[in-house]
């Protein structure tokens, strides 16, 4: 069966399909009218996800898809919460639900009185609670109840009690953590102390207040101990060069002794060598005119003799000078080398003293940063767990709903006469089937009865012989 065809079936039989039309939309408005009334009262929440009364921050940069994905998550995370039974046991009391005493008797109909009370009220609720989110930070919750009252009165109990379950959940990690670190801060401030106890202990010991500028003194006296080292040394090799040349040109003679610089500058030594040299030459003259037993000539030569003996006995002073003069700036090397010694033990003495210090310092310095930094997370912990507010918010609370929810009348209507229509084609279509009738030239190609011909409607001249009263047949019906 074509369109066509459809269409003078249901021309043909126009009242059964507005009988059926008529019979579908009145069923489904009384149906409509039947069924209990619901309403739903709905609450909407604005969420932040960024913390405001948190002080430990956080990434100021997070790639938009990443954004997005933690969004969806926390959104998805909320959700879960709300339908907790955290949440639900918190509006059972809140409500005074397990007090109803119709709740009660329902609960023992239906369970036996087998099970917790409280669960099956909350799985009661969470049965007609609805909870949903979008690509913004609102989450609306959506209850449905018998009762616009009610529907109102759990809705913004699940909010309220929402709220206080993040507070709650929010509050309760950070002071136990607080807690936590209030014990931590007693064990790392007794290692502060004692790293300080230590620090100080070994500097009163040592006697030490600053290391670096007591070492800086030590460390010039040093370098000033070694300036005077070396000139010691420099005036010792001058002074054993000058006794060793002394002792080389006296035992050459008088003669060349007087290369001797100590010698030159000697002025008795020089009167003494003038002496010697006048008595030298008088002896010379004498021993020509005088013999050798001449008593004038005996008492010069015992005179020359004298000064000679004087003369070397100054000049052995002079070379006996130099040697001590050698001796006194060897030993004066000597004492500036044990000095010297010593002063370069107590460089190194107070290096190691430094060395321990600074170890002892940063055991301090570290024991302070591990203090500071648990005291700023203490801290952090602590101002966080008195925090009296959450990142959520009523944007919208819920009110006592005026109309129901369900059954929508008007749309029951507008779908029961889609369906209407629908079913009346079909009783029309599946009559045609069981009494078929022939209403087309395409029906008679089924009978195989041959076509004459084919006469348009009859339409006469109006005012002249009226309208007939009835049809007329080209041909008796078949059979």
């Amino acid at each position: 069966m074509n369109i066509q065809q459809l269409l003078l079936s249901l021309r043909a039989r126009p009242g059964v399909f507005a009988l059926v039309l008529i019979a579908t939309v009145l069923t489904t408005l009384v149906v409509s009218l039947l069924l209990p009334k619901s309403y739903v009262a709905t609450v909407s929440l604005l969420l932040d996800s960024k913390d405001e009364q948190s002080l430990s921050g956080g990434s100021s940069f997070v790639p938009a898809l990443q954004q997005q994905q933690q969004q969806a998550a926390y959104m998805q995370t909320q959700t879960d919460i709300i339908r907790s039974y955290k949440v639900v046991n918190k509006v059972v009391r809140d409500l005074g639900l397990a007090n109803n005493p119709l709740a009660r008797e329902n609960f023992q109909e239906a369970t036996g009185g087998v099970g917790s009370f409280e669960n099956w009220l909350a799985d009661r609720l969470l049965k007609w609670l609805k909870v949903e989110t979008s690509q913004s930070s609102v989450i609306q919750i959506s209850y449905t109840s018998d009762d616009p009252k009610l529907a109102a009165q759990v809705a913004n109990a699940f909010a309220k009690a929402y709220i206080d379950t993040t507070l709650e959940l929010r509050v309760e990690p950070t002071q136990r953590t607080a807690n936590w670190f209030d014990e931590q801060l007693k064990g790392l401030r007794a290692n502060l102390e004692d790293a300080q106890a230590k620090l100080t202990e070994y500097q009163r010991q040592k006697k030490i207040v600053a290391t670096d500028e007591k070492l800086d003194v030590e460390n010039s006296r040093l370098a000033e101990i070694s300036t005077y080292l070396v000139t010691a040394q420099n005036a010792a090799s001058e002074a054993e060069s000058r006794e060793r040349m002394a002792r080389q040109l006296l035992g050459s003679g008088t003669s060349a002794a007087d290369k001797v610089p100590e010698v030159l500058a000697n002025s008795y030594v020089q009167r003494l060598k003038s002496e010697l040299a006048l008595s030298e030459a008088k002896l010379r003259n004498l021993s020509e005119d005088l013999g050798p037993s001449h008593p004038m000539l005996q008492r010069q030569r015992a005179e020359y003799q004298s000064l000679r003996v004087e003369l070397n006995s100054e000049m052995n002073k002079i070379v006996a000078g130099l040697a001590n003069a050698a001796r006194q700036a060897r030993q004066h090397e000597a004492q500036l080398r044990s000095t010297l010694a010593e002063q370069r033990a107590r460089v190194l003495e107070l290096k190691d003293y430094r060395n321990e210090i600074a170890v002892l310092t940063r055991n301090v310095e570290s024991a302070q940063r591990a203090y500071d930094a648990a005291m700023q997370r203490f801290v952090v912990s602590k101002v966080e767990s008195g925090a009296n507010r959450t990142n959520v918010s009523v944007l919208d609370p819920a009110v006592e709903p005026a109309m129901p929810a369900r059954p929508k009348i008007m749309l029951n209507v507008a779908l029961s006469f889609v369906m209407g229509i629908m079913l009346g084609l079909a009783v029309v279509f599946f009559m045609e089937q069981f009494d078929r009738r022939v209403r087309s030239i395409d029906d008679l190609a089924i009978t195989e009865v041959p076509l004459l011909a084919q006469l348009n409607e009859w339409q006469p001249a109006r005012g002249l012989l009226g309208r007939p009263k009835g049809h007329g047949w080209a041909l008796p019906a078949p059979g």
